[in-house]
């Protein structure tokens, strides 16, 4: 059952070898582009291929509602997010136009929103559960209903990689989820909601002392039982999207496919990915470091090194998205430089 803790694929070492030795021979100092050789070379490694690319890059998003909304914490009415969820599929949100400016796969997923049975052309409807429960007073999702949601992770992966996808990115909507992200922060790193919660979708500051008290509430009512088990504070305060991500970057890591790691959300995501099974980090790339205030303490504890800082906090795959774009020009530079020998340059220092 527990497929999450199988093992991980190797990233190449020989192929990143070459890699690095490719890059010695471009006609540029030694590391000049710092940076950008770093991710040529990673991706290479990733990807088992000395000329790496995101050629066909595959997104999805995974959408979900939060039963901890009945607290009031977010600037936004719970029904927003079935209204983004049409409007990923028809071409109007900011992933949306990202993925169609770099010729990505768009996958569009509800995990389990609030609401009447529908139809949208473009949205995959699954429906877990009418959303999760309440945190402060109750454990947000059942073992069950967690598993599952990481499942629809897995699938997605799988056709993913059956689709031919160079790269992955898991995007997230969900009314409240920065606040379930917060509270999964907080447990998995044994810190309080005052060093972890940030404004999220734009609340005020009499509403952002709200939100950390309703956090303070479910760490109190969660933290024995749940302990340090990464698995039991999922179900406790996550979310069924947060659990579809954490699912897609593990199975991406078992069957060796590239993430590039989106925000705060995806990177709570990221953390219990890597706290269910360590393999899985080697095969992550951060895309961004967003203005959400708990980010930074997460990029710390991955020791990630973000592509991007542009003080985003929209979410949805954006910031991961807008990296892609640096992890093109990167393949592009390790691919198409001339060598020293290939443009008749000297490449030995005087």
């Amino acid at each position: 059952m527990k497929w999450w803790l199988d093992a991980c694929k190797v990233p190449n070492a020989d192929v990143k070898k070459q890699a690095q030795e490719r890059q010695l021979q471009l006609t540029k100092p030694t590391g000049s582009l710092s940076v950008l050789e770093n991710v040529a070379v990673q991706l290479a490694a990733l990807q088992n291929n000395p000329q790496p690319n995101v050629n066909s890059p595959w997104i999805t998003i995974f959408a979900g509602d939060h039963g901890v909304m009945q607290e009031n914490i977010s600037a936004y009415p719970q029904a927003v997010t079935r209204q983004m969820l049409q409007n990923f599929a028809t071409g109007g949100a900011c992933i949306s136009v990202i993925a169609k400016e770099y010729a990505a796969t768009l996958q569009v997923i509800d995990c389990g929103s609030v609401g009447d049975t529908y139809e949208y052309a473009g949205v995959e409807r699954y429906c877990i559960a009418q959303g999760t429960a309440n945190f402060v007073k109750q454990a947000a999702m059942t073992e069950e209903q967690c598993m599952q949601a990481m499942n629809l992770g897995c699938e997605s992966v799988e056709k993913a990689i059956a689709h031919g996808a160079s790269i992955y990115i898991a995007g997230e909507m969900g009314i409240g989820n920065t606040c379930s992200a917060s509270a999964l922060s907080c447990l998995l790193l044994a810190e309080s909601a005052e060093q972890l919660t940030g404004i999220g979708t734009g609340i005020n500051a009499v509403q952002l002392q709200h939100k950390k008290d309703v956090i303070n509430q479910a760490i109190q009512l969660h933290q024995h039982a749940v302990g340090t088990d990464p698995f039991k504070i999922l179900c406790a305060v996550g979310g069924l999207e947060i659990a579809a991500m954490t699912g897609a970057y593990i199975r991406c890591a078992q069957l060796g496919l590239a993430v590039v790691i989106d925000g705060f959300i995806s990177t709570v995501s990221a953390l219990i990915a890597v706290r269910l099974n360590p393999e899985v980090r080697q095969w992550m790339l951060f895309g961004h470091q967003s203005a959400e205030y708990g980010h930074r303490r997460l990029l710390d504890e991955l020791d990630a090194d973000p592509l991007l800082k542009l003080n985003l906090r929209l979410g949805e795959g954006s910031g991961a998205g807008a990296a892609l774009g640096i992890i093109k020009l990167a393949c592009s530079l390790h691919n198409h430089m001339a060598t020293f020998a290939e443009a008749a340059v000297t490449g030995e220092k005087v």
